[in-house]
């Protein structure tokens, strides 16, 4: 679900600049050569400034040309150390800003990674992207431009104000005004802009996510004709995003201009009274070229720390949602349990090994003196409750078994709790009542990852990675030779079709197999479950998207498959459960019959109704 704006600033500043300085502290030695460079560039504008005044009075009172081209040589010097200063720490700021931004988006990424299935069922996928892309653009234009330029303009103030005092502390008053103005409006437009800032942040995620969700869906927009009522719903959330953006930049972008209306106001003032002062004889003329091009320069810092401001708004606005996300609570395992192999030594009995071998079995890794438990896939359900929410339960006291190698189907109407239950066996959610046992094992206490390393799932929503058809093969078991890949495409039926691809099994996958039909894809999941090799698998309407001559073909190749495996079967075609050793017909979260093809038809209840057609499965 798109994150919404409440109308609220960023909640914690201190928290999020202090995330922010631990990740440049990561590279605090790029940083700290950034700071001296950009010092001694800052330093380098004073001085050479400042070089206008013996300049000025060499000229003017004793015209000696050596000492004028001494100074002038000194001044230029001072300028070209200055120069070579800012060249350093640009392209050293750019390093370690890539640096900074690269740690970012891998803890970012590796944090997604942890979270648990229901925080990525709640949220869009295009406000996700939108971490990646929008916000972590954000903190890049900041580091990238702002860091070490914040660091040089805070040197020209403070130094600025300096000089201006040694030069002449009477007209110093008056630029203290001037900056003093200055300063109030900053702060005034700082608080309004840093507001807009972080709404225009949130609208943009939410248009990321629209734009990404009908992207997906454009066959199903166009199948309904609802391109004019798509547009005009994008309209909407892009008239937010102008509006928060508009507000956002238009505070913003009055900062400079009040800036330098201010200082060239104060500059005519100073002009005219060093000019009296000059001709009182209170200032030397040298002084006074001094003072006014450090005056006319004073609102140039200033302009440069207030433009960055607005970087650093945008960039806190997005550094607070990437590390909203990165304090989300990751996917929660306490589980002692490990999956290893095991080989059986001269007596027959289990002893783990290093070398993968057809046998599996469960260790306690917190207490490994305990026999191992050879993995057989006996899963039971001993009175489980669940609900996705709180009071709202989608499974009522339900209790089932599938011992090793049966074939378990479930059938039901839609929202019955049929998928909800194979969620359970593999722990994408955990059960609120009640236990799941796994070879005698609460599920609960197995690791997640051993765990679902022993289930092999087909989901009916298919999804291929871009790469070649043997990598998505692949994927079930990584480290698959290409003779295993081929076998588990015979055993789905899938070989018959790669071969008749134009690179076979080196044919490239993109866009999630837009290139294939719907049936391919389909096989192609099932063959990325059989080079697995589980012993417990899932079957999530695997073969809704295939014709029924070609499921009539793979039958034999499926059979083979579940060959002594567990397998839970969820199906709409009736036919693909006849052969299942029970059928559980379920309704409203509860198990409502139980039994085998004929048993069910003889007891005539709704599974005799539905194989009958006289209800619909849905």
């Amino acid at each position: 679900m798109a994150k919404t704006f409440n109308g609220k600033r960023p909640e914690n500043l201190r928290q999020t600049l202090g995330k922010l300085f631990a990740y440049l502290g990561r590279h605090r030695f790029l940083l700290i050569l950034v700071g001296v460079f950009a010092a001694i560039s800052a330093s380098a504008n004073l001085l050479g400034t400042y070089m206008i005044k013996p300049i000025v009075n060499q000229v003017t009172e004793n015209g000696d040309i050596s000492l004028l081209l001494r100074n002038v040589a000194i001044a230029a010097a001072i300028f070209g150390t200055g120069a070579l200063s800012t060249l350093g720490y640009t392209q050293i700021m750019v390093r370690a800003a890539q640096k900074v931004l690269c740690d970012i988006r891998r803890d970012l990424y590796g944090h997604l990674q942890k979270l648990s299935l229901e925080y990525f069922d709640s949220r869009q996928k295009g406000d996700l992207m939108s971490l990646f892309t929008n916000d972590v653009d954000t903190i890049s234009d900041a580091l990238n431009n702002s860091f070490a330029m914040i660091i040089q303009s805070f040197i020209q103030i403070v130094g600025t104000l300096t000089l201006l005092f040694i030069l002449n502390w009477r007209l110093s008053l008056l630029v203290i005004l001037g900056y003093g103005a200055m300063f109030l409006y900053i702060r005034y437009s700082t608080r309004k802009s840093k507001f807009y800032f972080n709404r225009h942040q949130t609208y943009l995620g939410e248009l990321d996510a629209y734009i990404e969700e009908m992207v997906a869906g454009q066959k199903v927009v166009k199948v309904f004709n609802h391109e004019k009522e798509n547009l005009e719903k994008f309209a909407e959330k892009n008239r937010n995003l102008q509006k928060a953006g508009q507000s956002a930049q238009g505070y913003a972008a009055t900062m400079i201009p009040a800036v330098v209306s201010i200082s060239y106001i104060n500059y005519a003032i100073i002009a005219v009274v060093g000019g009296i002062m000059v001709i009182l004889g209170m200032s030397d003329i040298g002084s006074l070229a001094s003072y006014l091009v450090f005056a006319r320069q004073s609102a140039m810092p200033i302009n440069q720390f207030t433009q960055q401001g607005n970087f650093l708004l945008a960039a806190l606005a997005g550094a607070e949602r990437v590390f909203h996300t990165m304090e989300i609570p990751p996917e929660t395992d306490k589980g002692t349990i490990e999956l290893v192999n095991v080989r059986k030594d001269s007596r027959g009995a289990l002893i783990p090994c290093e070398e993968r071998s057809s046998l599996w079995a469960w260790r306690d890794s917190a207490h490994p003196e305990r026999p191992l438990v050879p993995l057989k896939g006996d899963v039971r359900f001993h009175h489980v409750t669940f609900g996705y929410r709180p009071g709202q339960e989608i499974l009522k006291d339900i209790s089932l078994y599938a011992k090793p190698g049966q074939k378990i189907a479930f059938v039901g109407s839609t929202g019955a709790g049929k998928t909800t239950i194979t969620n359970l066996i593999n722990r994408f959610y955990d059960v609120t009542g009640g236990e799941i046992t796994y070879d005698g094992i609460n599920v609960q206490d197995i690791r997640k990852n051993d765990l679902r390393r022993s289930l092999g799932i087909v989901l009916q929503d298919t999804h291929l990675f871009t790469g070649t058809i043997a990598d998505n093969i692949r994927f079930g078991k990584l480290d698959a030779t290409q003779e295993e890949i081929e076998n588990a495409a015979k055993i789905a039926n899938a070989d018959s079709f790669i071969r008749r691809l134009p690179q076979g099994y080196d044919t490239m996958v993109t866009s999630d197999g837009a290139n294939l039909s719907q049936g391919q894809r389909q096989l192609l999941a099932i063959a990325r479950a059989a080079v697995a090799d589980p012993p417990v698998l899932i079957l999530d309407e695997a073969t809704s998207s295939i014709d029924t001559r070609t499921e009539a073909l793979i039958e034999k190749g499926m059979d083979r498959l579940m060959e002594g495996r567990t397998v839970f079967v969820i199906a709409h075609r009736l036919s693909t459960v006849r052969n299942a050793n029970a059928i559980i017909v379920l309704e409203h979260g509860q198990i409502m019959e139980r039994g085998d093809h004929d048993e069910l038809l003889a007891q005539k209840g709704e599974y005799y109704q539905l194989y009958n057609g006289m209800f619909e499965l849905s």
